[in-house]
């Protein structure tokens, strides 16, 4: 993100857990969200009621959100794809 010039309005430390309600707020205010794991990606219209399967998406085996969780406007960027977020942020 530095190389960028993107700077995080708000940044949260590995030591605060988020989990499936978390992750339900962050999608149910999202138009898109997109979850990366590995070079796979799962993209999710939620639409404001997001289901159980983009939640499971979101989580780790945890049970925690996964990371890095990035909100730009009305997308969610979930997991480090170097191409999500090409495309996602330019």
């Amino acid at each position: 993100m530095d190389a960028r010039g993107i700077t995080p309005k708000e940044s949260v430390p590995a030591s605060r857990k988020l989990g499936a309600e978390d992750a339900r707020s962050l999608a149910a205010a999202a138009t898109t969200v997109i979850v990366a794991k590995g070079k796979q990606s799962q993209t999710f219209k939620p639409a404001g009621k997001p289901t159980d399967e983009v939640i499971q998406a979101m989580l780790g085996p945890t049970g925690n959100l996964r990371a890095p969780t990035i909100v730009t406007g009305k997308t969610v960027l979930v997991g480090f794809s170097e191409e999500v977020y090409q495309a996602a942020l330019g």
